[in-house]
């Protein structure tokens, strides 16, 4: 093999030095996920997807001089029968950590600034027949575009090798190396990278090292590569979609002031709990910058605004002559007590129901749950209570002049 190339030109599969084997890819493989492809290059076959979650999702990562939160997750999968073998599949090993490290790097710094999901990339290799981390470079950023992420860059990457005598005075270097030209080369020179720099490379060598010519040579002939493969994955998606796909999840964020973080999470979590309870979203919250950050997701809009509504009543603070839809909470012999917004209770004087004198609460017709519309008339500048109206809001009846 090696004198076929050094005297010959010639490759295995017969392509010259610097020939890339055909592509095909394709966009939403799958139904499910938020984004999908499969990217093949030869004999190699990625099937890549993309799921969005929200801030529960994050990995913690919790090293002994470091704790914090990954919010870009890529997992690498090479099952044995993407090369033919027939062996037991057990856990993560060496080269899938290795590989997927190198995915991850590459992908990484394209994701948006401040993006608020978190993104969970996952490549099976289908088959296999040299650079399937290089495949799953390319199929990442197709999901990836597929699920709507707008991504600052695409990302394309390809695999270099080598074959040289006579300590590199004569040499070859070969793009897109086969399976075979990696494990009797002398060099696997993995580089990924979009149309305007490098984001991520690896370099295996089998030599005791490389002149600065040949490596000079290898990085052109790799760009020229890359530039070719960028191009084949623009055919199939241009640009990412404008929008996520409709199963995908909805986030939303606010800040609101520190104060009212436990307003908001309830003694207990009793009022985070259920306000997801009733609206069906995932609320998250944590303290940024003495501010409180809030993210609400769901699968639809209704939810989100839903959630985000009763929020804003939560750290809404009262205005003295606002118009309040509240709710009667309890009925006492001397007034409602009426939670007017969320966790924040006034009362209703039986004097403040009705313009006609009420001898007892009940003649009103009013009964606990009901909802009313009431007016904030004072607040106590001691106690801090809430007193309510509702006859202010009714039309006063005329005075009986013979009276």
């Amino acid at each position: 093999m090696r004198r076929s190339i050094l005297d010959e030109g010639k490759r295995l599969d017969g392509r010259k030095t610097t020939e890339i084997r055909p592509i095909w890819s394709e966009v939403d493989f799958l139904p499910g996920p938020h984004g999908s492809a499969l990217f093949t290059r030869g004999e190699t076959q990625s099937l890549t997807t993309v799921t969005l979650g929200t801030k529960l999702d994050e990995k913690l990562v919790d090293d002994a001089l470091l704790k914090s939160h990954d919010r870009f997750l890529l997992h690498y999968n090479f099952p044995p029968f993407s090369t033919g073998e027939a062996r037991a599949q057990r856990g993560t090993g060496r080269r899938e950590i290795g590989h997927g490290n190198l995915a991850n790097r590459a992908l990484k710094r394209m994701i948006p600034d401040n993006y608020p999901y978190v993104i969970r990339i996952v490549s099976d290799i289908l088959e296999s027949n040299g650079s399937s981390s290089m495949a799953t470079v390319c199929a990442g950023t197709l999901a990836l575009m597929d699920a709507g992420v707008q991504i600052k860059k695409p990302v394309s990457g390809i695999a270099m090798g080598l074959i040289s005598e006579n300590k590199g005075e004569n040499y070859a270097i070969l793009s897109d190396i086969l399976g075979d030209e990696d494990h009797l080369g002398d060099m696997d020179f993995k580089v990924c990278g979009t149309k305007d720099g490098i984001t991520a490379a690896q370099m295996d060598i089998k030599v005791d090292g490389l002149s600065y010519e040949i490596l000079e040579k290898a990085m052109a002939q790799a760009k020229e590569g890359r530039m070719h493969i960028l191009g084949k994955i623009l055919e199939t998606m241009p640009e990412a979609r404008d929008d996520m796909k409709p199963h995908a999840p909805r986030i939303v964020s606010l800040d609101i002031p520190k104060d009212f973080i436990g307003a908001v999470i309830g003694p207990g979590g009793k009022i985070i709990q259920g306000i997801q309870e009733e609206t069906g979203a995932t609320i998250t919250i944590e303290e940024i910058n003495n501010m409180g950050h809030v993210e609400i997701s769901a699968t639809n809009k209704a939810a989100i605004d839903a959630a985000l509504n009763k929020i804003k009543g939560i750290v809404a603070v009262p205005e003295v002559g606002e118009v309040y839809e509240a709710t009667v909470r309890s009925v006492m012999p001397y007034g409602m007590f009426c939670e007017f917004l969320p966790g924040k209770d006034g009362l209703l004087h039986i004097s403040e129901i009705d313009w006609q004198r009420l001898e007892r609460v009940e003649d009103a017709g009013i009964k606990e749950g009901d909802k009313i519309q009431v007016k904030l008339i004072d607040v106590d500048p001691r106690s801090g209570k809430f007193k309510l109206s509702r006859k202010v809001l009714l039309p006063r009846p005329e005075r009986d002049n013979n009276n």
